[in-house]
């Protein structure tokens, strides 16, 4: 009789144990895969090259994110990806090395008019098109230089309906299109009211608020967890980001936490000043501190 209440105990134990593991696994996963560290093939001085791939891996990062490619006087991007032969290589290659692409990026905006180009729309129809056939859900639109709407507020109303159009073109592909803009979060904010759809989102970069003097925490909170879809995680160029003064990593982290934000962390700047060219020096370093900080145990 004592043995069997014996092993019933143990049983239950075993078993008691058994469902906790799961539990444990899910729990230890979650915290592991809440943050994902990548770089992007430009800054990398690999656009739409596939050797970015490889490179990125090198540097440590989790994935990539991939330009579409120089704008010019062009209709639209000049996109390799466009072609089926190179994307499906791009594709096996991924996955090879098990490296995620998190997003297309249009940087050809930066020095290109969002609010004055005619063929907008061909552009976007692009990028989303290329997303789909890449199963990317997240695409990064910088309203650049010539959207600036501190500097040229009579811009914002040509912008917000073409971004009204844009947002209504990526919910039928079921991508989000994360914007860059010069404005503070609360302008920021009133902006994705204004353009009222939930496939616009901030794409936050730390340094426009660095730079700008402004409080980087209470840029994160005013704008919240829902309306940030993807950030770029670095200061402007001058010192990795582990010798910044200007920023503290781990505090970020918390606020982030706080917020119940997660998501993709993306390595844009921060090069050490003396070499600025040298990639493989300067991204590992920021991906391997952000991995430190933002994925430790």
């Amino acid at each position: 009789m004592e043995l069997n209440r014996r092993t019933f105990i143990t049983n239950t134990a075993l078993l008691a144990g058994a469902l906790l593991i799961p539990n444990q696994l899910l729990f230890a996963s979650e915290k592991k895969n809440r943050y994902k560290i990548a770089v992007i093939d430009l800054m990398i001085l690999k656009r739409q090259k596939i050797s970015a791939l490889p490179l990125a891996k090198e540097i440590g990062a989790d994935g990539l994110e991939i330009d579409m490619g120089g704008l010019g006087d062009r209709e639209t991007f000049d996109n390799k990806l466009a072609d089926p032969k190179i994307r499906q290589e791009y594709l096996d290659k991924a996955k090879e090395l098990n490296i995620e692409i998190c997003s297309l990026a249009m940087t050809g905006f930066y020095a290109q008019s969002f609010a004055k180009r005619p063929t907008y729309q061909k552009m976007i129809q692009d990028c989303l098109d290329t997303a789909k056939a890449m199963h990317v859900k997240v695409v990064f639109l910088p309203l650049g230089v010539q959207g600036d709407l501190i500097k040229n507020p009579e811009l914002r109303e040509p912008i917000v309906e073409r971004l009204k159009v844009a947002g209504e073109m990526a919910s039928k592909t079921g991508v989000i299109i994360g914007i860059e803009t010069a404005l503070d979060a609360t302008g920021e904010l009133e902006l994705l009211k204004d353009i009222s759809c939930k496939h616009v989102k901030s794409y936050f970069n730390f340094s426009n608020a660095i730079k700008n003097g402004r409080d980087l925490h209470q840029e994160l909170r005013i704008l919240g967890r829902k309306n940030i879809i993807q950030i770029h995680a670095t200061n402007e160029d001058g010192v990795w980001l582990q010798n910044d003064r200007k920023i503290d990593l781990n505090k970020v982290k918390q606020t982030l936490h706080d917020m119940g934000w997660k998501g993709w962390l993306v390595v844009e700047r921060s090069r050490d000043a003396n070499q600025p060219t040298n990639v493989k020096y300067n991204f590992s370093a920021n991906t391997s501190y952000l991995k430190s900080v933002f994925q430790a145990k």
